[in-house]
């Protein structure tokens, strides 16, 4: 039977109009700490609609979801170029979307109001959600996240522009089940950003903190380190303690498997069990440590067993973030 397997990434519960060098160092803290990312790109798309303000758009064909290409023959690339668009409209104006790589054309009337014409829409640039910082070097401040990449809304790898990393916590946890992925639901604790990001690649996250996280470094280990038996994962399932479960390493395949899948793990810990039902959407990144070492991350999780995911080489996040 062929096993599914979903990432780990979880949405926060705020919205945001959505090369880093490392050098791979020999020891590195393994965090365990949950994170808020934002990763900002060139797209914009509706979000949502305002009840009083979005007839004509409705009317017109705009739906929930749609990427705003153009308006009047100006390209789209963010929420200010939009508005721009809006202000210079002359009681109407033509819009490009697209929508399941379709691109679709509509001609809308704006709603005129005091502060001038509006879509009565919501916009979002990018991606937002929270995942498990992995590492962080104390001596260069750079840190790595996730363990896989973060893809746009069509599926592909997103072509992030900048990125930023903030505190947060755990508010809840919607435990996984057999067929149905759990998830952490987090959120951010301030508006101020605790690092910025500047690579995602399919290998995770990347960026360097403002403000950093504390712990002892331990030894990286190399792919041919890693063996099946017992190990531990660090994570933060509730509020913002990080805590230290055991799993078990079931399977070791090639390091040049890609999508983070170089290592087959089971969930073994009663506590983590009952708090989540194994791993969940959110966890992705939580490091994995195996003899004392730091060798790998946490990056899907199966969706016929909770118990049972992935993991990706720590090695592999190096090389990815060198």
């Amino acid at each position: 039977m062929k096993k599914l397997a979903s990432g780990c990434i979880a949405v926060l519960l705020f919205v945001c109009l959505l090369s880093v060098q490392v050098l791979a160092a020999d020891y590195l803290i393994p965090v365990g700490r949950v994170v808020g990312l934002e990763l900002m790109n060139d797209t914009v798309t509706v979000a949502a609609f305002d009840d009083a303000l979005a007839v004509p758009a409705r009317k017109a064909g705009l739906c929930i979801g749609d990427r705003i290409a153009g308006i009047d023959g100006k390209e789209i690339r963010c929420a200010d170029d939009v508005r721009q668009a809006l202000r210079c409209s002359k009681g109407s104006i033509h819009m490009s979307v697209l929508r399941q790589g379709k691109r679709i054309e509509l001609k809308l009337a704006p709603e005129i109001t005091k502060e001038g014409p509006k879509l009565g829409v919501y916009l979002k640039q990018g991606v937002t959600g929270i995942g498990t910082v992995t590492w962080y070097d104390p001596e260069t401040g750079k840190f790595g996240t996730l363990g896989h990449g973060v893809n746009g809304p069509e599926g592909e790898l997103l072509a992030m522009t900048s990125g930023k990393a903030y505190a947060a916590r755990i508010v809840g946890v919607a435990r996984g089940q057999v067929g149905k992925p759990g998830q952490l639901q987090g959120a951010v604790e301030s508006k101020n950003a605790v690092g910025s990001l500047s690579g995602n690649t399919v290998q995770g996250v990347f960026g360097t903190a403002q403000v950093g996280w504390t712990g002892t470094p331990m030894e990286v280990a190399g792919s041919d380190e890693v063996k099946p038996g017992a190990a531990t994962i660090r994570s933060t399932v509730s509020g913002s303690d990080v805590q230290e479960y055991s799993v078990e390493i079931l399977k070791i395949y090639p390091k040049a498997k890609q999508g983070g899948r170089n290592l087959l793990i089971r969930v073994t810990d009663p506590a983590l069990l009952q708090a989540t039902g194994g791993i969940v959407q959110g966890m992705s990144g939580s490091p994995i440590i195996q003899d004392g070492k730091l060798v790998g991350a946490v990056t899907h999780v199966l969706v016929n067993d909770p118990t049972t995911g992935y993991g990706i080489f720590i090695e592999n996040m190096l090389d990815a973030a060198a």
